[in-house]
């Protein structure tokens, strides 16, 4: 009997190496978010048309080194040294922490250090050079279940480009442009009316620094944008950049709830891991 009563007891839970066993946990996930790569959301229309409002994304952490933007959560005081530093190269999608507050913003790289920078008329002026546009066939961005701006629509700018095709459903068709960098990287924007941010004097871009785009060119709080207009304020030093986006892993449209029964059917199935990656054409000639 004494010997079935102890086999039927319980052990008693050990709290201290569950507790233990928890922050184990809890410390290799904060170490992989920081060191190697973490989730990302696109929560605002300035990369339209390559990202979407509802896409997740995985961008590394590693490719230019670390700094205190590494850090999960932006635990770290901002600083300006860094480990294992490397530079962007043309055309890389990044994230980066603008000056004057602790939060994400998603851009394009498209100055690196030394070069020159000008603004005319929309077209990048790199070293001296104009960077090539060529006029593309107009994208489709749907204009049903849009959520470009998370619960509401914002794509009200784009209203003038809204098209019904042959099954019913309707689109913008903004003007569409390529670009394509020094060193081939080649990539859709968007560029419909003129405003301010089209016009910039020439600036050189400070070792140590590089200069960001969107590729949505007339809505987006960039390098070209000051701070009061939530902008980057000019070029971005390399220690708030946090890393580089790689591909998105899927989509949800404006049809997505907290209900998860939702996410079906606001599933963008056709953007699922595609890779972020700019497509490398023939370089330019120096």
């Amino acid at each position: 009997m004494s010997d079935d009563k102890s086999k039927d007891t319980k052990e008693p839970i050990n709290w201290v190496a569950e507790v233990r066993g928890l922050a184990l946990m809890l410390l290799a996930v904060l170490a992989f978010h920081t060191f190697i790569a973490k989730p990302f959301y696109i929560p605002s229309a300035s990369m339209v048309p390559n990202l979407m409002v509802g896409d997740r994304l995985v961008v590394s952490k590693y490719p230019y080194g670390w700094s205190w933007v590494s850090a999960s959560f932006h635990l770290l005081p901002r600083d300006d040294w860094r480990i294992a530093p490397s530079t962007p190269e043309y055309g890389d999608i990044v994230i980066v922490v603008p000056p004057d507050r602790a939060e994400d913003y998603i851009k394009r790289v498209v100055a690196l250090p030394g070069d020159t920078i000008a603004l005319v008329n929309g077209q990048i002026i790199l070293n001296g050079e104009p960077v090539p546009q060529e006029v593309e066939p107009p994208v489709r961005i749907p204009a049903e279940h849009d959520n470009q701006c998370g619960f509401t629509n914002c794509l009200y700018y784009f209203e003038d480009y809204r098209v019904t095709l042959e099954d019913g459903s309707q689109v913008y068709e903004p003007p569409t442009y390529r670009e394509t960098l020094p060193n081939g990287a080649s990539y859709l924007i968007i560029d419909h009316i003129e405003q301010s941010l089209d016009n910039m004097a020439e600036i050189t871009v400070p070792e140590g620094h590089v200069f960001l785009m969107g590729d949505n060119r007339d809505h987006s709080a960039d390098s070209r944008a000051p701070l009061f207009s939530s902008g980057l304020d000019g070029p971005v030093p390399l220690e708030d950049v946090g890393g580089r986006a790689e591909m998105i892993t899927f989509s949800l449209d404006g049809r997505a709830s907290y209900n998860p029964l939702s996410w079906f059917e606001a599933l963008r199935g056709e953007r699922a891991w595609t890779s972020l990656r700019p497509e490398l054409r023939g370089a330019s000639e120096e």
